[in-house]
C-alpha cells in the first residue's frame, strides 16, 4: 500500500473527526494525574469514586466556555484576556501558567521515563530523553493537521484502564453503591486527596489549549469567527462544540473513574495504600492482577503522556505568544513561528533538565499543583466574565445553566485551593 493511500484511509477514520474537546479531555489524564487517581483508589478504596460524577459537569462546563470563547472570537484565551483586562492580570496568569506547566511536564516526563524503564530495562534518563525528542519532533516538524491526527489516535490508550478491570473481579453492586454513598472520615488526608483529584481534573493548561485548538481548527478549515458567520454555521459549530466537549470530558472522566476503581480493587485490597509514582502503581499491579494488567497500565501511562506533554507545552506557547502578539500556530513551520516554537522547545527542555537537578519529580508535581491552585480560581473567574460579556461574545454569551456550573466549579476550586494552603 502506498503512503498516500494509507494516509488517506487514516484520514477517513471516524476517530479523526473528533474535535479539540476529545484531545483536551484525554490530556487531562496525564501521567501525573494518573498518580493522583491511583493514590485516591489505593488509599480510600471505592470511597473516592464519587469525585468523578461530581467533577464531570463542572469540568465540562468550564471547557465548553473556553471552546466557545476561542471559536466565537477567533482568538485564544490569552488574547481575549489581553483585550478585556489590565496587563497585570494577563502577565500574572500567563507567567504562573508557564511555570506550572514546566513543572508538570517534568513530573510527566519522569513518570514516562520510569515506566518505560520498567518495561524495557533501559536507563530511565535515556527513556525520558527519548520521549522529549519524540514530542518535540511531533510538534515542531509535523503540521497541525497531521500532528492532531496522531494525538487523536493516542486517545485510544485510555481504554487500557477499562481493560484492566477485565483481569480482576469487580463487585459492581458495591461499586455503584460506593459511587453515590461513600464512607470515609473527612480528615486532613481525605481532604488532601479530594483537593488533588479536583485540582488535576480542572487544570488551567486545558483552558488555554482548547480555546487555541478551536482557533487552529477554524483557520485550518478557512472559516471565520462566529461573530462574522451566518446563522447555519453558528448553530452547527456551537452544537459541535457542545457534543465534542461534553463527550471528550466524559471519556476523560470515565477513564479516571476506572483508574480509581482498578487501584481500589487491587492495591487498596492488598493493603498498598501509598502510591507516589506512576511506575510504582504499574509495578504494584503486576503481582496482584497479572502481567496483562501491568502491561495495560504501563501502556496507558505512556500513551497519555505522549498527549499530555505536547498539550502542556503547546498551551504555554499559545498563551505566551498571544501576550507578545507573536505569530503562533502548530500549522506553521518552525521558520514561520520561531518564537512560538521556541517557547515549546524551551518548556520541554527545561523540564528535561529538572530530571538531572536536585528537584525530585514529586516536588515538581507538588509545586505544579500549588501554582495551578493559585491560578485556577482567578482564571476561571476571568473566563466566566468573558463568556458573559456581550462586548466579547456578541449575541453568543453563555447560557445561565453553563454559567451556574462554571461559578459552582470556581467555588469548589476556591475552597480546594484554600484548603490546600490551610491544610
Amino acid at each position: 500500500m502506498k503512503v498516500a493511500e494509507w494516509w488517506g484511509r487514516i484520514r477517513q477514520h471516524p476517530l479523526t473527526k473528533v474535535g479539540p474537546g476529545f484531545v483536551t479531555g484525554v490530556a487531562d489524564d496525564d501521567p501525573s494525574g494518573i498518580v493522583t487517581y491511583s493514590q485516591a483508589g489505593a488509599q480510600f478504596g471505592l470511597n473516592m469514586l464519587w469525585t468523578m460524577p461530581l467533577a464531570y459537569p463542572l469540568m465540562s462546563a468550564v471547557q465548553v466556555l473556553c471552546a466557545r470563547i476561542g471559536r466565537v472570537t477567533g482568538q485564544g484565551l490569552a488574547a481575549n484576556i489581553k483585550a478585556s483586562f489590565p496587563p497585570i492580570v494577563l502577565v500574572s496568569l500567563v507567567g504562573l501558567l508557564l511555570v506550572a506547566n514546566i513543572l508538570n511536564i517534568a513530573a510527566d516526563l519522569a513518570a514516562m521515563g520510569e515506566v518505560a524503564s520498567l518495561v524495557t530495562g533501559l536507563n530511565w534518563h535515556l527513556m525520558t530523553a527519548l520521549f522529549v525528542f519524540i514530542t518535540l519532533i511531533l510538534q515542531i516538524l509535523l503540521p497541525y493537521h497531521r500532528y492532531v491526527y496522531f494525538l487523536k489516535w493516542l486517545t485510544v490508550s485510555l481504554l487500557a484502564y477499562a481493560a484492566v478491570l477485565l483481569t480482576i473481579h469487580v463487585p459492581w453492586d458495591e461499586v455503584v453503591w460506593r459511587t453515590f454513598v461513600p464512607s470515609f472520615e473527612m480528615n486532613a488526608s481525605a481532604a488532601a486527596v479530594i483537593v488533588g483529584v479536583f485540582g488535576t481534573t480542572i487544570s488551567p493548561y486545558l483552558f488555554f489549549w482548547q480555546a487555541s485548538q478551536e482557533v487552529e481548527d477554524m483557520n485550518l478549515r478557512h472559516q471565520k469567527s462566529l461573530l462574522d458567520e451566518n446563522d447555519s454555521v453558528v448553530q452547527s459549530e456551537l452544537t459541535r462544540i457542545k457534543w465534542d466537549t461534553w463527550g471528550g470530558m466524559f471519556y476523560s472522566n470515565l477513564a479516571a473513574y476506572f483508574i480509581i476503581l482498578a487501584t481500589a480493587l487491587t492495591l487498596h485490597t492488598a493493603g498498598i495504600t501509598d502510591i507516589t509514582t506512576a511506575a510504582q502503581a504499574a509495578s504494584a499491579l503486576k503481582p496482584l492482577a497479572g502481567d496483562f494488567a501491568y502491561w495495560l497500565f504501563a501502556a496507558g501511562i505512556l500513551g497519555v503522556g505522549l498527549i499530555g506533554v505536547p498539550v502542556l507545552a503547546g498551551s504555554a506557547a499559545y498563551a505566551v505568544a498571544e501576550v507578545f502578539n507573536w505569530r503562533s500556530s502548530l500549522e506553521d513551520t518552525a521558520q514561520q513561528s520561531k518564537k512560538f516554537y521556541t517557547v515549546i522547545a524551551t518548556s520541554v527542555l527545561v523540564a528535561l533538565a529538572i530530571q538531572y537537578s536536585p528537584i525530585s519529580p514529586m516536588k515538581a508535581l507538588f509545586w505544579s499543583a500549588v501554582i495551578n491552585g493559585v491560578v485556577a480560581v482567578p482564571l476561571m473567574v476571568v473566563i466566566l466574565l468573558l463568556s458573559a460579556k456581550p462586548a466579547v461574545m456578541g449575541s453568543f454569551t453563555a447560557s445561565k445553566i453553563i454559567l451556574f456550573l462554571g461559578w459552582l466549579a470556581t467555588g469548589i476550586m476556591g475552597i480546594a485551593a484554600a484548603w490546600m494552603f490551610v491544610g
